[in-house]
């Protein structure tokens, strides 16, 4: 019996350090989400699911409406930090630290997150899901990062170059036979 996920990434939010967990969608990201909302109309969904940030959150929100469904947050499922929350680095230090710890899967920076550890964390949860909506379809808010770390648990061809291609905000469908991905395909464009 086949099980859909589509992996949502968040809609553009504006960085703002410090503000992780908080920050919102930008102007451009709420009216991407409610394109979102719009693309996911005619897919019969049973569970809508979402990192605990806002922004992901908020990217999925205008379709649980429509569907009439709650959102459940998962701690498990929020972003990877690649460096210490509260340190800040330049963006290409954190993109070939990215692209170091998707070779290196036991590689962060001083108080980051290694791939192997966000695995560890987010497929439990995945796996859970898996089981409990056997044949079912979910949504999940998710991030670039993480999206992409739990795509790699499944088939490591998905990795830094991938992370690299999606966008703000991006769909993916995941199709499953039990907890084997059996096919990957991009439905935002």
């Amino acid at each position: 019996m086949k099980t859909t996920i589509y992996m949502v990434r968040h809609a553009e939010a504006p960085f703002v350090f410090g503000e992780e967990r908080t920050r919102g969608l930008s102007a451009k990201g709420v009216e991407d989400a409610k394109r979102v909302a719009s693309l996911l109309a005619s897919v019969d969904v049973h569970e809508m699911v979402s990192s605990p940030y806002a922004r992901a959150k908020m990217t999925i929100q205008y379709a649980a409406e429509q569907k009439n469904l709650d959102i459940v947050e998962y701690e498990e499922l929020a972003e990877r930090a690649i460096l210490g929350l509260d340190r800040e680095a330049p963006w290409d230090v954190l993109v070939e630290a990215i692209r170091r710890s998707f070779t290196d899967k036991e590689f962060a920076l001083e108080g980051g997150e290694s791939t192997r550890q966000a695995q560890r964390r987010t497929i439990p949860v995945i796996e859970k899901l898996l089981e409990r909506h056997r044949g079912r379809t979910i949504v999940i808010g998710t991030h670039g990062n993480i999206m992409t770390i739990i795509l790699n648990h499944y088939d490591e061809r998905f990795g830094f170059d991938f992370w690299k291609s999606t966008s703000m905000p991006d769909i993916y469908k995941l199709t499953f036979d039990g907890s084997r991905l059996e096919s990957v395909e991009r439905r935002w464009s």
